[in-house]
C-alpha cells in the first residue's frame, strides 16, 4: 500500500513505543501473494520490532541517484528484526511494479519506521473489549497483523474479521488467517467476494453491501474497536455505514491508502 492516511478519533493515541529511524534492509524471501501482490520479507538487523498496524516508508535508490520513497504497512508484528510486507502491483506506479516484478532476494533497499500509534492494537490486560476488522482488498495488511498478534498472545478479546475482495485468489495471507482460526484466541472472519466466489460461500457474489456489513460486524452496543483499512472510496463507504448503523464514531479508527505507488 501507499499514500497511507490515519483518521482519527476523540480518545488520544497511544504512544508510539519505539523511535522511527532509517535501517538498511535485505531481502530476505519473496514470493506471489495474489496474481497482482507479492509477499517481501526484509533482513533489517537494527530493526526495533514493532506493534499490529504500523506501516514503514521504503527507499529505493537506483543507480544514477535517483530517489523514491512510498509507504507500506507492515503484515508482521512483535519483536525480531524480519519485515514483511505484501505489495500490490499498480500498473502506472512507479515502485510497486518493481517490487512486484523485479525484486529479489539479497537486493538492498532502506526502511525508514516503525511508524504510527494510532492505528495500531496491542494484546489486553484488563477487560476484553471485542474489535472489528474490516478491509478492502490490500487493506487486509495491517490488519492481519492484528489478528496473528491476537492469535500469538492467546487474548481473550473477541475478534471479527470482514474482507472484501474480488475472488477466491486475492486473499491476502491466508495461511496466517487459517492458523489464527485454529488457536485458542476467539475470531471470526467473513469474507465478501465480488467477482467470484468458492463453492459453499456463506455471502453471495456481489460488493460489500451495508445490509451484509450489518450482519457481519459486532452490533454498536458491543462497543467494540474497529479498524478499517482500505482504498478511499471504500473506507469513506464503510465509515459512512457504520455511522448510519449507529457505531460511535469515537470507537472507529481508519487507514486509506492511495495514489500512485
Amino acid at each position: 500500500m501507499s499514500g497511507l492516511e490515519a483518521r482519527v478519533g476523540t480518545v488520544a493515541p497511544p504512544a508510539n513505543r519505539r523511535r522511527p529511524a532509517w535501517h538498511d534492509a535485505t531481502v530476505a524471501a519473496v514470493r506471489a501473494e495474489t496474481p497482482t501482490a507479492r509477499r517481501i520479507v526484509l533482513d533489517v538487523p537494527t530493526w526495533p520490532g514493532n506493534d499490529a498496524g504500523q506501516h514503514l516508508d521504503l527507499r529505493l535508490t537506483a543507480e544514477d541517484g535517483y530517489q523514491a520513497t512510498r509507504s507500506y504497512s507492515i503484515a508482521s508484528q512483535g519483536p525480531g528484526t524480519r519485515v514483511t510486507l505484501a505489495v500490490d502491483r499498480v500498473d502506472d506506479g512507479e515502485v510497486s511494479p518493481f517490487l512486484v516484478d523485479a525484486i529479489d532476494v539479497g537486493d538492498a533497499l532502506e526502511v525508514h519506521g516503525p511508524l504510527g500509534g494510532w492505528f495500531v492494537w496491542r494484546p489486553t490486560s484488563g477487560d476484553p473489549r471485542p474489535v472489528q476488522l474490516i478491509a478492502g482488498g490490500s487493506g487486509i495488511v495491517p490488519l492481519v497483523a492484528m489478528v496473528s498478534a491476537h492469535a500469538d498472545a492467546g487474548d481473550p478479546a473477541p475478534f471479527r474479521l470482514l474482507a472484501a475482495v474480488r475472488t477466491p485468489d486475492d486473499v491476502f495471507f491466508r495461511s496466517e488467517l487459517d492458523a489464527a482460526l485454529a488457536a485458542a484466541a476467539p475470531l471470526e472472519v467473513t469474507v465478501v467476494y465480488s467477482r467470484r466466489a468458492p463453492e459453499g460461500a456463506a455471502t453471495p457474489v456481489g460488493r460489500l453491501t451495508r445490509a451484509v456489513l450489518a450482519e457481519a460486524v459486532f452490533p454498536p452496543d458491543a462497543g467494540a474497536l474497529t479498524y478499517v483499512c482500505g482504498s478511499t472510496s471504500f473506507v469513506e463507504q464503510v465509515l459512512g455505514w457504520l455511522g448510519e448503523l449507529g457505531h460511535d464514531t469515537a470507537d472507529l479508527r481508519a487507514e486509506r491508502f492511495g495514489g500512485t505507488s
